[in-house]
């Protein structure tokens, strides 16, 4: 047996040793419903396990969440503001008003937080409101500094092409990415795009312009930022089974790199998508039928049917379990390997989730 004091010496190492260890990391899923409220959901559990009601009118969509998991953001009030609530207490301690009574500013779901969450990214699209007609102004993104509270006004803004849907911070901590009609990577800090990535311009030989539906913004666990795209073939004849395709677009938010890639021909609709952690050539996209695909061989892997519509997607850290929602008060839990259904949960009062993201958080 060791000493009094040498056993007393090495308990000591040890617990400095373990307290030096970083804490294990719960995975929460988190979603939206009408009228206005925010859950926080354990995946393991199956379980609704607290409700945050959002200030203001609703109807919540968009979610964003720094790295630490602390505070969501949440787009609402029809799009014209984004609340961000902390998610241990549910108090707000940022709120952005886009509106004023002369002019209307709305965002359609392109916002997210900084990776430290320091800032805020909205793209907005603002409209003077005049006695007897409406005036469109150009589009841009703002950004707000998150410790500005609850009467945040922008720090900065700068132009921003029409028809963004969806922004996400990159690997670069100066670097946004936009997806429009293509893929605009951005300077947040000098308000430049340093590159474009072509999608409806692409000019592939035998390709049309895709037609590209990117609503939802699931791209934290394997940092790749995807969306399903359909495209028509130009070199085949229009009553041919390959004249219309299915593809999904993938963006590498820390390499900084886009692919795309056709994998059926286009027979179902695919609203939305997201990759693997686990095993990065695997994608699963959603709506009627729940879909796996190789998107190194640019295969279908595996499908099957739904018992409703699901608009939104996300996955487990460990890649074992797939999370589709959206829509209707349902989550439905699938086996990532077989797509079987292992588990639902339902969201309290049977509230529907309408077109609202799902973001998942480690704490």
């Amino acid at each position: 047996m060791l000493p009094i004091k040498k056993a007393r010496a090495a308990l000591v190492v040890l617990c400095c040793a373990a307290a030096s260890l970083p804490a294990f990391a719960k995975e929460y899923l988190l979603t939206v419903t009408r009228p206005n409220n925010l859950h926080v959901v354990d995946p393991e559990k199956r379980e609704v396990i607290r409700t945050i009601v959002l200030p203001g009118d609703g109807i919540p969509g968009a979610i964003s969440v720094p790295k630490d998991g602390k505070v969501a953001y949440v787009l609402t009030n029809r799009m014209e503001s984004v609340v961000g609530v902390d998610l241990d207490t549910g108090k707000p301690v940022f709120r952005a008003d886009f509106s004023t009574p002369q002019r209307r500013v709305k965002g359609f779901f392109a916002v997210t937080v900084s990776e430290d969450g320091k800032e805020l990214y909205a793209h907005q699209a603002p409209v003077q409101l005049g006695r007897s007609e409406y005036q469109v102004e150009d589009t841009y993104i703002a950004v707000f500094d998150t410790a500005d509270g609850l009467n945040a006004k922008p720090r900065r803004t700068f132009p921003a092409p029409r028809r963004i849907s969806l922004l996400a911070p990159t690997g670069n901590p100066d670097h946004v990415i936009a997806l429009g009609w293509d893929m605009y990577l951005f300077n947040t800090k000098s308000g430049k795009i340093e590159k474009t990535f072509p999608i409806r311009h692409w000019e592939r030989p035998g390709m049309g312009e895709p037609d590209v539906l990117a609503m939802w913004g699931t791209y934290e666990q394997a940092r790749m930022l995807s969306t399903p795209y359909f495209v028509a073939k130009t070199d085949v004849p229009t009553d041919s089974p390959e004249a219309f395709k299915a593809g999904i677009a993938m963006f590498d938010l820390d390499a900084e790199t886009l692919q795309v890639r056709e994998f059926e021909n286009a027979t179902t609709v695919m609203f939305s998508s997201v990759i693997n952690p686990a095993r990065r050539n695997e994608a699963f996209l959603v709506m009627n039928q729940l879909s796996k695909v190789d998107t190194d061989s640019g295969k279908l892997l595996k499908r099957v049917d739904l018992p409703q519509t699901f608009y939104a997607i996300n996955i487990s850290g460990d890649g074992k379990e797939v999370y589709v929602g959206g829509a209707l008060d349902k989550v439905s839990i699938h086996d990532a390997e077989t797509l079987e259904k292992k588990g639902e949960i339902t969201m309290p009062g049977g509230a529907d989730q309408s077109i609202g993201w799902m973001r998942v958080v480690k704490r």
